[in-house]
């Protein structure tokens, strides 16, 4: 049964009550009447990353400081981080969400979960930890990197569940692979999340992990993972619509765009005391769904993210989002998904891609770029250089994976 529109009119009436009385951001920006219809929450306005940093540390905050009891934050690698409170309601709330993102993997007490997502600041490793830790698992806190020990770790200890970013699944896969002698592991399912990923790199990492791969989602802003999940049916990841509203709006005029129509994803935080959000700008692209899934949850789903507005690569006036390259390069036998995108500027200030990418050992190198080549100008039209590389060349991350190297803003 769908979340009812009177208890989420609720909420929001709920929050914006408290919002405007307690920060100052919101109160001098929010209309003081209530909402009357779910339809009004279009006009309220939206919240962006700017907001955070203009407002850093605790200028969002809507309890006392005292009563904040953690604090996580973004790098910051582009300026001041994002800096979000948890009081401990709070944390009992998002602990409640990322129960619901592994039990949707079928997660029980009887699993050990090895955790390889970054503790500390990163809202990652503590939420994971947090949901297994509900359920009664033997958590393994490894967080990331120590590559050979994380292998070492599965094996000995019979890991059965594995939680870290799709960058951070593939090297692990590839550590796997270079054993010289492959011993069968434990692994069922995986949560993976924290950065896009294509359905190409969902095969990889099954194939070299041999399990089933779920997708997450959530960002800091919202207080970390625990806003959406798959369920085993992978057609969309549900919405926990009574911790969260979801919108999508055209990026262009930021007005709200049908259901089963691409637009950007714009999230509310409906129950947090710490730091509420009203319709925050992610910036990623998604789809949302009405339709009911076959799983029977009742809650919506957005198509897995197809990549960021604020990703999109202009290229000799062609729009290219790196999910659509990476799409491609997958579907290529013989390439992997370790792959850059360097993007430059010419003599005569002419634009270029270039596309580096590693392929399987044994592989043919040259015929794969052809191939690259023809795909890329085929699907979307842009003429641009493939480098295929032999394995273990480029770069690895032990967290969220570099894709693009944009010269241009050197």
């Amino acid at each position: 049964m769908a979340i009812a529109q009177s208890e989420t009119l609720e909420r929001w009436n709920s929050l914006l009550n408290r919002v405007r009385a307690k920060v100052p951001f919101y109160g001098e920006r929010i209309p003081a009447r209530p909402l009357t219809s779910l339809d009004e929450v279009a006009d309220l306005p939206l919240t962006l990353k700017d907001d955070f940093r203009e407002n850093y540390p605790f200028g969002l905050f809507a309890v006392p400081r005292d009563e904040v009891v953690r604090v996580h934050m973004s790098s910051g690698t582009t300026g001041r981080p994002v800096v979000t409170g948890y009081t401990r309601s709070d944390l009992e709330l998002w602990g409640q969400c990322m129960e619901r993102v592994l039990l949707a993997g079928g997660v029980s007490r009887a699993d050990i979960v090895q955790n390889a997502y970054g503790y500390g600041l990163f809202t990652g490793g503590f939420g994971f930890h947090m949901g297994a830790e509900r359920i009664g698992c033997t958590v393994v806190p490894t967080s990331s990197g120590v590559t050979q020990r994380q292998v070492m770790l599965m094996r000995d200890l019979g890991t059965t569940v594995l939680t870290c970013t799709p960058s951070y699944a593939l090297v692990l896969a590839e550590a796997i692979d270079r054993e010289a002698q492959r011993t069968p592991l434990a692994l069922r399912v995986g949560f993976f999340g924290a950065e896009p990923w294509s359905e190409g790199m969902r095969r990889q990492i099954q194939y070299g992990l041999g399990l089933e791969a779920f997708d997450t989602y959530g960002l800091t802003e919202l207080g970390g993972p625990g806003v959406a999940v798959e369920c085993s049916e992978h057609n969309g990841l549900h919405i926990f619509e009574d911790h969260f509203h979801a919108e999508a709006i055209d990026p262009e005029s930021a007005r709200p765009v049908p259901a089963g129509q691409e637009g950007e994803l714009v999230l509310t935080s409906l129950r947090r005391e710490a730091s509420p959000v009203i319709r925050y700008r992610t910036r990623d692209r998604t789809i949302l769904l009405d339709e009911p899934c076959r799983c029977g949850s009742p809650y919506r789903r957005m198509l897995k993210v197809q990549g960021r507005t604020d990703d999109m690569l202009v290229v000799r006036g062609e729009n290219v989002f790196p999910s659509q390259i990476e799409s491609i390069l997958l579907d290529i036998e013989g390439l992997t998904g370790n792959y850059q995108l360097v993007v430059d500027r010419q003599a005569r200030h002419l634009d270029t891609l270039d596309v580096l990418v590693e392929a399987r050992a044994h592989s043919d190198q040259e015929a794969l770029r052809r191939r690259a080549e023809d795909q890329i100008k085929e699907t979307i039209g842009l003429t641009c250089k493939v480098t295929v590389l032999a394995p273990d060349v480029l770069p690895r991350s032990e967290g969220k994976a570099k894709r693009v190297i944009d010269r241009r803003e050197l």
